[in-house]
């Protein structure tokens, strides 16, 4: 029945919980090092990953479960650029797997909505694995030339008494 899909959901929810902290992680140490646009990608997708974390646990108190909120692992101290987007990379790769998995488990116990739920998360995170290979070949073809562009790209808006945009 549907109560067997709350240890889905909870699983689902400490991922999304891992995966925002992670990126919030990473969000830092770009914005520190002036990478703006990666900066920016991974505030933006971490912020999209907290609403994935919401959506499960709503769904978990809707079928009278426990939330369970922690992160499946401690934040990973990732800095380099190229590592940090592989393992985004792969976060993402792992929870489209993942929840591929729970979609058919729930098919199979009877609860179309939360099979609905997985499978409409999975077009999202699908999204968030083609931005980070997008950012990974941009990286890998360009060098730290990409990295520098964009550090250099801060410092002109930063000398010239603006901010940069959020």
């Amino acid at each position: 029945m549907h109560k067997k899909s709350i240890p889905l959901l909870n699983q689902a929810l400490q991922e999304e919980v891992r995966a925002l902290q992670q990126y919030m992680y990473f969000h830092f140490h770009c914005d520190d090092r002036g990478y703006d646009l990666l900066s920016k990608m991974f505030k933006q997708i971490a912020i999209q990953e907290m609403m994935h974390a919401e959506r499960f646990a709503e769904r978990i108190l809707f079928l009278k479960g426990e939330v369970e909120l922690k992160a499946s692992k401690d934040v990973e101290k990732v800095t380099d650029v190229s590592k940090m987007l592989e393992m985004a990379t792969m976060l993402e790769e792992e929870a489209v797997e993942m929840y591929n998995n729970f979609a058919k488990q729930c098919a199979e116990n009877g609860d179309s909505v939360t099979k609905k739920l997985f499978e409409d998360i999975i077009m999202e995170e699908e999204n968030h694995f083609d931005q980070f290979d997008t950012e990974s070949d941009n990286l890998k073809d360009f060098g730290n030339n990409y990295l520098a562009l964009q550090s250099i790209e801060r410092s002109k808006i930063t000398s010239s008494g603006n901010t940069p945009a959020e």
